[in-house]
């Protein structure tokens, strides 16, 4: 049999033909002449065979914004059947465009993971005095919001008298005069608000904007900045996963899905039977990977000439004996792939030597973790940055892909900015926006307070505990996917030079789908003190939300009580659980619930609140528990609507001899 039609036959029936070989070889075939067939193979099948549309359909960017890949597509890079015609875009400097509803929005991020992106009116990037003049409409599109948590922003444009203040209006000073005025206003508020006539003012235009941020946030914005923030959208396509798993690329052709592969198009997926090139390529990685130069020249110059002779036998019986090998580096090129595949496209990645520069080769040393060193750092621009140094000994990566896959698909007032990362082999690195006041410990404990730290009153430290309530909420219901930190604690919590709080560390984080309430896990995490008891031990409930709300509550606990929750100093000899100690003085009726410094009523009100609270969060049950909503519901209401809650089953935590500060569990599941 000629060996060209060997080859053919091989590659469209790899099985039959293993099974050929395996009967006539008798699996004898020296592995070295199996590398050197499989990678000229494969060079010889890539460079006679790439489909024309399977390279004009790659992914593209318009700069720094997103990648374009199926189903949206570039009108000016790709070809139509690339996407779907409702998703067409188009390059506005390096902003990718989409229009909707007869005006532009510029495509500031795509989720491909779950079908959603966010969109923001593009007037607002090009205007000095941006006008929106049509309503947004979904109808007759495959797009549809994402959450709840937007509502309509109305634009009313020369009216004849102004609206009233409590009605929160935002003015638009470039297109009001003395007898007509022009302002944004929430449209919900417009219509509650009856003492107002609209009949003076042009029809209004009514946008759509995310409210995740809370409408407090969004009242010390202006209206642009409110447009800039776009809102959250999915949109309803063919899934793509099983083409993009076989190395293909989407597309929409002639009315129906198509995958494009690199010999030619196919309908579903370019899979046919064992893939020959995938392992080809692994081969190859493995060898360079593995620096075996001698090793690969010396097969070049043995076994080339036996190639005529032994053809493509011996792919198949290569790719068996193999296959363990290929698997022990899969974890690495696994987490490559999660970068480029789902990493914050529009987050810059540094090599390490721009992360040795930015940080003056790590002399300013900011603080230590778990997970790595935290350094001081400067971007080119003059922007000052926190860059934290993953140790290499530490895990597989999994740390840095919970930190990046969960802050990326973050965007809140009370969450850390991610604004790069670092990814060269061992050496990992995260970028983050510098918080000048540090952590939220370094201001309640009083082991730890230096001269040069400020006391903070009573009322900003209930102000730092609504932010970080604020900013939990938002991870577990607020953006696109549901987000558990399972570590929140003092030390995790950055203050910038407003004290506003930011919550940081997602190192030990777990991403789940919103319609997922309770979290399958295989072990436990978090530090000693703050974590759930559904955490280490499965009798008590399931893990979810709740847990991250077990450890606010202790949070707080500390925060109002300044100090650790296994301290209250009664004693020298005495080691008593803080949560003991104050469910004693609630059982005795006492007013001050045992607190040692002397308070103002109103701040005896404050902290009885924050403590009422934190108890109810660390109710052993989850269901028990309140959601962040409740909590800050709580937080802002009555201190008359709080009742008592019930003394936990477990109050004092289950410790080990060697405990420490920030130990994380590992072995303590139930």
């Amino acid at each position: 049999m000629p060996s060209s039609l060997f080859f053919s036959l091989f590659l469209d029936h790899p099985l039959q033909m293993y099974l050929l070989l395996q009967s006539h070889f008798k699996g004898k075939i020296p592995f070295h002449v199996c590398i050197i067939t499989i990678i000229f193979t494969t060079l010889a099948k890539q460079t006679s065979s790439l489909d024309q549309s399977y390279e004009t359909c790659k992914p593209q960017t318009c700069g720094n914004g997103p990648n374009i890949s199926y189903p949206f597509w570039l009108s000016d890079r790709q070809e139509s059947f690339c996407g779907y015609p409702s998703f067409k875009t188009a390059c506005d400097g390096e902003n990718p465009v989409l229009s909707i509803s007869d005006d532009d929005y510029i495509i500031k991020d795509i989720f491909y993971s779950n079908h959603s992106f966010v969109l923001a009116n593009a007037v607002v990037y090009h205007d000095k005095c941006p006008l929106p003049l049509h309503n947004f409409s979904l109808d007759r599109t495959p797009f549809s919001y994402s959450s709840s948590d937007h509502i309509d922003f109305s634009f009313f444009y020369n009216c004849d008298k102004e609206p009233k203040e409590y009605t929160h209006p935002y003015p638009i000073d470039c297109a009001s005069n003395a007898s007509h005025h022009s302002f944004a206003i929430f449209h919900k508020e417009v219509v509650e608000d009856m003492n107002y006539s609209f009949d003076s003012c042009l029809s209004p235009v009514n946008l759509p904007v995310d409210v995740a941020v809370g409408v407090e946030a969004l009242l010390r914005m202006n209206y642009t900045e409110i447009l800039k923030m776009g809102v959250l959208l999915n949109w309803t396509a063919q899934n793509c996963s099983n083409c993009e798993k076989s190395s293909g690329r989407c597309g929409f052709k002639n009315n129906e899905f198509v995958c494009f592969c690199r010999d030619g198009p196919r309908s579903q997926t370019c899979d046919h039977g064992t893939s020959v090139e995938t392992f080809s390529l692994l081969v190859i990685l493995e060898i360079f990977k593995k620096q075996q130069w001698r090793f690969l020249l010396l097969m070049c110059g043995v076994v080339l000439p036996l190639l005529q002779e032994v053809g493509s036998y011996c792919v198949i019986v290569c790719i068996k004996s193999r296959m363990q090998t290929f698997m022990r580096t899969k974890s690495h090129q696994d987490l490559e792939a999660f970068i480029q595949n789902n990493g914050p496209l529009a987050v810059k990645r540094y090599k390490f030597s721009d992360i040795r520069k930015m940080t003056n080769s790590f002399k300013d040393k900011l603080g230590q973790g778990g997970y790595g060193d935290v350094y001081k750092g400067k971007l080119r621009d003059g922007c000052l940055v926190a860059v934290k140094v993953l140790n290499a000994s530490k895990g597989n990566g999994e740390d840095f892909i919970n930190e990046v896959a969960s802050i990326s698909r973050t965007s809140h007032v009370n969450v850390v900015t991610l604004l790069g990362y670092c990814f060269e082999g061992k050496k990992k690195a995260l970028i983050y926006e510098f918080m000048p006041n540090g952590s939220l410990e370094k201001f309640i404990y009083k082991e730890n307070s230096l001269k040069t730290t400020p006391h903070l009153e009573l009322e900003k430290l209930f102000e730092i505990a609504i932010g970080i309530a604020r900013g939990l909420e938002y991870l577990h219901r607020g953006c696109n996917t549901r987000i558990l930190h399972f570590d929140i604690k003092p030390h995790n919590i950055l203050l910038d030079d407003n004290f506003c709080p930011k919550i940081s560390d997602f190192g030990l984080s777990k991403v789940c789908l919103k319609k997922e309430s309770i979290m399958s896990m295989l072990d436990a995490r978090g530090t000693i003190g703050y974590i759930a008891p559904e955490v280490f031990c499965r009798n008590f409930g399931g893990v979810s939300v709740k847990s991250d709300v077990y450890s606010y509550g202790m949070m707080i606990l500390e925060v109002v009580g300044g100090r650790k929750n296994n301290d209250v100093q009664v004693s020298h000899t005495t080691d008593t659980y803080f949560p003991d100690w104050i469910y004693k003085h609630l059982e005795q009726g006492s007013s001050n619930l045992g607190l040692p410094n002397p308070m103002t009523q109103e701040e005896n009100e404050l902290a009885r609140k924050m403590i009422l609270v934190g108890l109810w969060c660390i109710q052993t049950k989850p269901s028990d528990r309140p959601s962040m909503s409740k909590v800050i519901e709580m937080l802002k209401g009555s201190i008359e609507a709080l009742q008592i809650p019930p003394k936990p089953v477990l109050t004092t935590p289950i410790r080990t001899p060697a405990e420490s500060e920030s130990n994380t569990l590992s072995s303590l599941i139930c």
